[in-house]
C-alpha cells in the first residue's frame, strides 16, 4: 500500500454532513431519525435557501425529482408529525417551513 493511499481519509460529503445536522435536530426534538424525515427536512431547507416555500405537493414533487419514491400520503403524514412536534411550521399560504427554533438548532453548529 502506498503512503498516499494509507494517509487518505475521505472527508464526509456535504450531504452526509447535512444529514448529521438534521439527525441532531430530530434528536433535540425527541424524534427518531428516519430516511423520510431526513429527506423532507432537507427538501424544506433547499427550498428556503432558494427563497421558495413548499406545500405537501411541492415537497413530494421535489423528492420524486430526486428519485426518492415516497407516496404523497407518507410525505403529508411526516409533515403533519413534524408540525405537531414543533420542528416545522404550517404557514397561512399552506406551505411548510422550518420552525425558527428548529432553524436555530441547525445553525447553532
Amino acid at each position: 500500500m502506498s503512503p498516499r493511499a494509507s494517509s487518505f481519509a475521505p472527508s464526509p460529503s456535504p450531504e452526509r454532513q447535512g444529514n448529521e445536522r438534521i439527525r441532531l435536530l430530530l434528536k433535540s426534538f425527541g424524534l427518531r431519525t428516519s430516511l423520510i424525515r431526513l429527506k423532507v427536512i432537507d427538501a424544506l431547507l433547499v427550498a428556503a435557501q432558494n427563497d421558495r416555500r413548499l406545500g405537501v405537493r411541492g415537497v413530494h414533487s421535489q423528492l420524486l425529482d430526486l428519485d426518492i419514491p415516497l407516496s404523497f400520503l407518507s410525505v403529508r403524514e411526516v409533515l403533519k408529525r413534524l408540525c405537531a412536534e414543533g420542528v416545522v411550521t404550517f404557514n397561512p399560504d399552506k406551505s411548510y417551513s422550518l420552525h425558527p427554533q428548529a432553524a436555530a438548532v441547525l445553525n447553532h453548529d
